[in-house]
């Protein structure tokens, strides 16, 4: 039976502007292509989890405008089931995005309708995201929002998903209930940033101890790193020629949701899911960037 994949999140248009280098404060560059393409944490995700064979419900926002309306169907044609979604009287989120010789991004968010996704959406359809196996996260929504629903869970009776937070863009997080967060999946630079001042150094003591479940780093091409009260270790990445990163972590977050509730060995997951962020890297866009199963398994097979 495939995985219940239940995303809240945002989507955005990404208005991808490629330039040989990103420019000085001040300085204007000609740059060398653009191109506008589905995107927004949220959306990306549920599209890598779907071509990855979860049975994924997205939940969101988009506005009453063309870029609403080609997102909506973009999420549709990659079978990701959008029933739960609503529309605003504003603009769509927009991403404008710059990607370097390097593959490295710069990347300015608009909310639009995403900043509207509030505690109301979310009684609406906190029994729907019940009745999922797994809840994917991330923080282009309002934060008040995404800690109203990390508490409406933490407070459920009977069974709730397994809920992953991807925590980007990066915060401090006390304010949230991180007990209702079986795994944590930041990258290193927003690994730094989750706690604040003296607490800072004993990083993963501190989340642990506030209840999540694992502590999963990303670190691009050399792999990723799982932390728990019983075990850690690290997982090698894949070498790819790089094109652009700006799917990669959300490629690997879709992995990792799907993956997990498959596969009882947490190594194997995050080979999976290791593999899925490298073949993003090694394309251009977020969403056009992300594999099928089979192509991962592919890859992941080399490392075995």
């Amino acid at each position: 039976m495939d995985t219940k994949v239940s995303v809240l999140g945002s989507v955005n248009m990404d208005l991808v502007a490629r330039v040989n280098r990103f420019p000085r404060p001040g300085e204007t560059l000609k740059g060398t292509d653009f191109d506008r393409v589905p995107g927004g944490k949220g959306a990306n995700q549920a599209v890598a989890a779907s071509r990855l064979g979860g049975d994924v419900s997205f939940f969101g926002l988009v506005g009453q405008d063309g870029f609403g309306q080609e997102l909506l169907e973009n999420l549709n044609e990659n079978g990701v089931d959008t029933e739960s979604m609503q529309t605003r009287d504003c603009s769509t989120g927009l991403a404008m995005i710059q990607v370097d010789n390097s593959g490295e991004n710069q990347i300015v968010i608009i909310p639009g309708a995403n900043g509207k996704v509030d505690e109301e959406y979310v009684d609406s359809y906190i029994e729907a995201i019940l009745d999922t196996d797994v809840l994917l996260l991330q923080l282009e929504i309002p934060f008040k929002t995404t800690s109203y629903l990390l508490d409406r869970l933490n407070e459920a009776e009977g069974s709730s998903p397994v809920v992953i937070l991807d925590p980007a863009p990066a915060r401090e997080l006390s304010e949230l209930t991180l007990s209702a967060v079986d795994y944590l999946i930041p990258n290193r630079e927003e690994a730094e940033q989750l706690i604040a001042g003296e607490e800072r150094r004993n990083l993963e003591s501190e989340i642990l101890n506030r209840g999540v479940r694992g502590l999963v780093i990303t670190k691009g091409e050399e792999g990723s790193s799982f932390i728990s009260r019983e075990e850690r270790f690290e997982v090698p990445g894949f070498s790819v020629e790089v094109a652009d990163t700006t799917g990669a972590g959300d490629a690997f977050a879709g992995a990792f949701a799907v993956e997990q509730s498959r596969e009882n060995n947490m190594r194997r997951c995050l080979e999976f899911a290791n593999a899925t962020g490298a073949i993003a890297a090694s394309r251009d866009g977020a969403q056009p960037s992300l594999p099928r199963r089979n192509q991962v398994i592919n890859l992941s097979d080399k490392l075995s």
